[in-house]
């Protein structure tokens, strides 16, 4: 007897769940603001250094562009398959809210990251890998407005990141 159930959330049977691999790195200061980076990766195929130094280089030409001055927050660079890559700028504002800004990075040969375009209502946010970054820095975003919320709390922030199985 079938349900609902049977119906929604169908996962293909072909798929094949990876573990990946998060590294944090030093932050990146754009324009004024703080940065956390990590980088998700399959453990045996991590984030190649060129595309790495590609990515920090885009998120300083472009922070200011995108009206992130003065912000604090953190960077995902996300490596999906062989050559493509999702670069997620988010910044902490209003208090308690997340803010997101999304490039990519298709194929060996592109020669930057170009903002990822998403029309319609419905949109992606993150993955399965990337939201345990994300819920790290939940956590740690709520110790910083727990704190004094002075220039050592925000070191504190800084300096609490997570590296490990995703």
């Amino acid at each position: 007897m079938s349900s609902q159930l049977d119906e929604v959330g169908v996962i293909p049977t072909s798929y094949r769940h990876v573990s990946k691999v998060i590294h944090s790195s030093a932050a990146v200061e754009a324009a004024g603001g703080m940065l956390k980076w990590y980088e998700i990766a399959e453990g045996d195929k991590p984030v190649p250094r060129s595309v790495a130094a590609l990515a920090r280089t885009a998120v300083q030409e472009a922070v200011t562009g995108e009206a992130l001055a003065g912000e604090l927050g953190f960077v995902i660079l996300h490596r999906c398959g062989e050559s493509f890559y999702f670069l997620l700028v988010t910044s902490w504002r209003n208090e308690n809210e997340l803010w997101e800004t999304v490039w990519a990075r298709s194929g060996e040969d592109a020669p930057a990251f170009e903002p990822w375009l998403v029309e319609g209502p419905h949109r992606p946010t993150f993955c399965v890998w990337e939201l345990r970054a994300v819920c790290h820095e939940q956590g740690a975003w709520t110790r910083y407005l727990r704190s004094a919320r002075d220039a050592d709390a925000k070191q504190s922030y800084l300096e609490d990141t997570y590296s490990g199985f995703a």
